[in-house]
């Protein structure tokens, strides 16, 4: 019993682990990149538009639903790893 505890602490410390990295590059790409450098992005163009314009508008969009497709990736891995995936 006290061996399976240990082992869904740490399943639930890399579930945890795992989310707040993908919320981290999830804010770098949404406020950092949309909004702190905004200016110097500005610089470099991306189909026509302004890269600090397209990372405010699109990009952020973009990279969130990635952000999601990622997260269901790693955590079916990681369910496999711990044998608690479903059937």
């Amino acid at each position: 019993m006290e061996n399976n505890k240990g082992k869904m602490q740490e399943y639930w410390q890399r579930n945890v682990r795992i989310l707040l990295t993908l919320l981290g590059l999830w804010f770098a790409v949404s406020y950092v990149f949309g909004i702190l450098l905004v200016d110097q992005l500005n610089e470099i163009r991306l189909g026509g538009f302004k890269l600090g314009f397209w990372f405010a508008q699109q990009g952020s969009i973009y990279f969130f639903v990635l952000i999601i497709f990622i997260y269901v990736w790693l955590m079916n891995r990681l369910d496999r790893e711990y044998d608690v995936h479903e059937d």
